[in-house]
This record gives C-alpha cells, sequence and structure tokens, in this order.
C-alpha cells in the first residue's frame, strides 16, 4: 500500500511538472503571438487622398484614411446599424434637439501621446462649423443660422447646443473626427485605431498600429490586432485585381461585376454580394453661371426639360444588364430602395422613351435635322461626358450613354480624366459640360446629404456655393431639408424628405442611373472579415481583423 502510495505521488508530481511545462510553453507561444500582431492589411484606393483633414473629406480615398484613423465619440455599427460608444462612453440629446451632452472616457491619448480631453471636443466643433472652412462633414449640422456653442463642463462633460434643432444628431458625430487642440502635429494627430506613418504621393499611404489606441478585445488584448494597413493609391482595376489574385493584396472593398462573375466561377470563397447597396451612379450637368462654357450650352443644361428629355433617352435597364451583368439595378431617385425607411416608394425609375424625349425637346424648338438635333438657333446638340479614367464600368456606362443619346440626334463625346484633373474641373475651374460619377452614402439618414442638397454647399455638385437658391426649387428643396433636419417627428422628417426626393426626380439636376449591388472580394488570409451594405463595406471592423502569411 505504501510503494503504490509512493508511486501515486511520483505520478501526481510527474502530471504536475507536465502541467507546468505545458502552460509555460503555452504562455509562450501566446506571447510570440501577442509580440507578432495581426499582420499587414494591404488594399487599394482608387485616387490620391485629397486631405488628411478629417473636417474636409468630401471623397472615398480620405474618407477610408479618416475611418481608420478617427477618433469619433460615437460609431454606428455597419453590421447592425445601431449607435455605439465611441470616445463618449454616454450622451444624451435635450428634448427640443437642439443640444446634446457627451461624457466622454477618462485616461485616453491621441497617437502622439497629448491627453485627450473636452477641450478637444470643442475645437474640432468650432473649426466644424466655422464657414471659412467650408466642411461638408459640417453641413449635415446646420439646420439654422446663428453660431454653435460649446460648453466645457470638466475634462470629460462637455455640452454642445446648436441654434436649431437637429434630427438624428447623435448618429451624425459618426463622421466627426476629434482634433487635438494642443499637438503640435494637428490633425497628424489621431484617436482612432492607426496613424499615418507615410505617404508617397502617387503611390501609397501607410498606416501603422496607434500604440496609444485606447480599445481592448473581450480577453483584455489591446486593439487593433493588425499592425499596419497599406494603401496603394491604384486607379486601374484590372491591375488592382491582378494583385489581388497573386495575392499582393487582401482585399477589394468595392468589386466590378464582371470580376465578381469570374471570381464566383474559379473562387466563390472570395466573393461577396451583401445586396443592394446605398451608392448610386448619375450624370449631371454644368449649371455654373460663370463657368467658361458656351451659353448657349448653359441655356440647355439649366432647362429642366432638357434634362429630364436626356434622362427619358436613356436605357437603364441596359446599363445594369450589360455594364454590372445583373448586379444592379435602375435608379429611381436620391436613394436606394435598401434604404428601407427613408426611400420614397412612390418612385420609379425613369422608362426609356427616346421617342417621348424627343417630342419633348421639339417642343422646347428643338429640330432633328439629317439624324442631328439643333436648338432654336441652329447650334447642333453635342456636349462632352467626363468621367474618371480607369473605371471601366463608368467608361462603359458612359459610352452606352452616348449610343442612347445619338438615337435622338445628340452627340456625345466621352472624356476620361485622372481622378485630381476631374475634381479641379468639378470644384475649381468648373471647365466641364456633363459628369458621369458615383455618390457614396455613408449614413442612412438625410442629414448625412446636406451637403449635397444644400445650394450653398461645395457638394452641390451642378451649382455649387450660391450664395442664394437660383431657382425656386433649388430654395424648396433647401427649406424642406431643414425642416427634416430641425424636426423631432419622423413622420413629419419623412414627408418632407419624400418631397426632396419628389423635386430631384422632377427637376433632375443629378440624373440618377443605377443603384449597383455591394459586391466585394477578401482574401481567406484574411480572419474575421464581415462584408456588409454601408461604407466602408469590407474593413469597417479593421480594428478585429487579422492577415496570416500567405
Amino acid at each position: 500500500m505504501k510503494r503504490h502510495e509512493k508511486e501515486s505521488g511520483k505520478m501526481v508530481a510527474a502530471c504536475g511538472k507536465a502541467i507546468a511545462v505545458a502552460m509555460i510553453c503555452l504562455a509562450s507561444l501566446l506571447a510570440r503571438s501577442l509580440a507578432q500582431g495581426g499582420g499587414e492589411l494591404k488594399f487599394c484606393i482608387r485616387t490620391e487622398p485629397k486631405t488628411f483633414n478629417p473636417l474636409k473629406v468630401e471623397e472615398d480615398a480620405s474618407g477610408a484614411i479618416r475611418y481608420l484613423t478617427g477618433g469619433v465619440l460615437v460609431r454606428v455599427n455597419r453590421q447592425t446599424q445601431d449607435l455605439e460608444p465611441g470616445l463618449a462612453q454616454s450622451w444624451k440629446v435635450s428634448k427640443d434637439g437642439r443640444q446634446i451632452s457627451f461624457r466622454l472616457r477618462s485616461g485616453i491619448s491621441f497617437s502622439d501621446g497629448t491627453p485627450f480631453t473636452a477641450e478637444d471636443v470643442a475645437y474640432t466643433i468650432q473649426q466644424l462649423m466655422d464657414p471659412a472652412l467650408h466642411s461638408p462633414t459640417g453641413d449635415a449640422f446646420r439646420s439654422g443660422t446663428g453660431n454653435v456653442e460649446t460648453k466645457v463642463i470638466s475634462p470629460t462633460q462637455i455640452s454642445i447646443r446648436f441654434p436649431a434643432q437637429v434630427a438624428g444628431l447623435d448618429r451624425l458625430f459618426d463622421q466627426v473626427a476629434i482634433l487635438s487642440e494642443h499637438s503640435p502635429k494637428k490633425e497628424m494627430a489621431v484617436l482612432g485605431p492607426f496613424m499615418v506613418a507615410d505617404y508617397k504621393p502617387g503611390s501609397t499611404v501607410l498606416l501603422k498600429r496607434n500604440p496609444n489606441y485606447w480599445k481592448t478585445d473581450e480577453q483584455g488584448r489591446r486593439l487593433p490586432y493588425l499592425d499596419s494597413i497599406e494603401l496603394d493609391i491604384q486607379p486601374n482595376r484590372d491591375v488592382e485585381m491582378l494583385r489581388f489574385k497573386r495575392g499582393e493584396l487582401d482585399l477589394i472593398n468595392s468589386l466590378d461585376s464582371e470580376y465578381f462573375d469570374k471570381l464566383a466561377t474559379t473562387s466563390p470563397q472570395l466573393v461577396h454580394d451583401a445586396g443592394a447597396s446605398l451608392d448610386s451612379e448619375q450624370l449631371w450637368f454644368n449649371e455654373v453661371a460663370r463657368s467658361p462654357i458656351p451659353g448657349y450650352k448653359k441655356n440647355w443644361f439649366r432647362s429642366a426639360n432638357f434634362r429630364r428629355a436626356v434622362s427619358e433617352a436613356i436605357n437603364r435597364e441596359d446599363l445594369s444588364r450589360v455594364v454590372f451583368h445583373g448586379h444592379a439595378q435602375p435608379a429611381a431617385g436620391p436613394f436606394s430602395p435598401a434604404n428601407k425607411f427613408w426611400f420614397n416608394a412612390r418612385l420609379r425609375p425613369q422608362p426609356y422613351s427616346p421617342d417621348v424625349a424627343l417630342k419633348a425637346l421639339q417642343s422646347e424648338g428643338f429640330r432633328l435635322e439629317n439624324g442631328t438635333l439643333k436648338d432654336k438657333e441652329g447650334n447642333e446638340v453635342v456636349f462632352s461626358i467626363i468621367t474618371n479614367a480607369g473605371n471601366k464600368y463608368r467608361e462603359r456606362m458612359a459610352v452606352l450613354v452616348q449610343d442612347d443619346l445619338q438615337k435622338i440626334g445628340v452627340h456625345v463625346n466621352v472624356v476620361t480624366l485622372d481622378f485630381p484633373s476631374l475634381i479641379e474641373r468639378m470644384t475649381q475651374s468648373f471647365d466641364y459640360e456633363a459628369i458621369l460619377l458615383g455618390l457614396t452614402n455613408v449614413d442612412l439618414d438625410p442629414n448625412g446629404e446636406m451637403n449635397v442638397w444644400l445650394s450653398s454647399s461645395d457638394s452641390h455638385q451642378w451649382n455649387p456655393q450660391q450664395k442664394t437658391p437660383e431657382t425656386s426649387w433649388e430654395a424648396e428643396i433647401d427649406r424642406l431639408m431643414r425642416a427634416q433636419a430641425s424636426s423631432s417627428d419622423v413622420k413629419k422628417r419623412k414627408e418632407a424628405f419624400d418631397r426632396v426626393q419628389e423635386i430631384v426626380v422632377e427637376q433632375e439636376p443629378f440624373i440618377f442611373l443605377i443603384n449597383k449591388n455591394a459586391l466585394s472580394a477578401v482574401s481567406t488570409a484574411v480572419h474575421g472579415a464581415a462584408p456588409v451594405i454601408l461604407s466602408p463595406q469590407t474593413f469597417w471592423n479593421a480594428e478585429r481583423l487579422t492577415v496570416s502569411a500567405k
């Protein structure tokens, strides 16, 4: 018995030593795993970032960088569409919808070590609402005239009061990345999971893990998992796809339908169709009075009847079928049907009616002579559509539009430009006749598009920065957008924005063409990806992604 007990003791001791060794090995492996981090994620942005100032973002490349680097008070979860705490652990909106109070997290620092306090929030709001900055993000908060008041109650408490009620006020802060008032690095000091480490114009933007990021996962491990993100500036989608197939890129956030179909055939595990997106593709004419285009063309473009006729002559079903291989649907107006609440269900896509279009033009004094449409002064109806080079589906859409309009005697020249040149013409020189581009929606609420619909806005693309509305219908849209933004009654907001959508369809300042599906591709080396409809579809949860060795 004693011998057995002695041997049992030895066995227990041996087991204890084995368990101890196993635990040490496991701890070593865990420590090594933690030291290795989550790897580097690589994907393309298709244009040069226009700005690193998060308050001045107005295009996708800068928007992607803001999303990955900017710390926000609250965040809309792109998967659930619920509002979640961010830098603010709690918040409260006043009953009149004019004031919001935040209680901030303590002990947080910017990427350069500068402490984060309520003073930084106040500074950011003052910059955001400064009329001289012309912040597209700030436009969403402009529901009335007057100044915004900020009151710093303590380092972790602040209240912000607006001159008029702002509907959906708390959700708008999802787009407001907080700046540091005191950091010498200005906007390059960030509170998001990543920070800009290097920028090589025309080549790459390198983001590295923010060592001071405040979030941890459920096991207490500091986020983000990734060590870095390399954003390659690549407008050519053929090159982007080739690099993805070679394993040089980890994801394609927005995938062309033809590539989607090809990958779905050979590698179905790599592609994701999240369904109808919120994004639209549209055509618009230059209505800027000071633009350097002939006066007779300005008269065409500023005529609602001319714009409607062009819209009626475009076959949207063909655009969806031929260009997008069925991964799109004809657009009915400013909002996609995917936005189930705010979409005006009474609207229908413009039917393809070239005969109706031609009759409408003839009633305006245009005439068809030997297959060429001329205006009442005898000027041939010829104009150019510009779009961004390297975007195959826009180039193909432009060609189909060109073919459709030729059938009613309108001659269209298709011109492709590099994106910076296109943006310069669109926003600075106004040296263009028509543009075909897309509108990326990052918010379900119409307040997220205040910067598009207010006539005074920089992003009111067909005729921006109007001191006063130049047309009665634009004045009515201004009134309705401000009315819905200042109401707490959801029914009244819905009625107002339904009318905005109807006016836009009646006047066609934007000729909405299609709503494409949210198509993406993600490498199997990326772990944690869950593509969604809301932008950014594939890297919305970048702080929790990891990339394994290929």
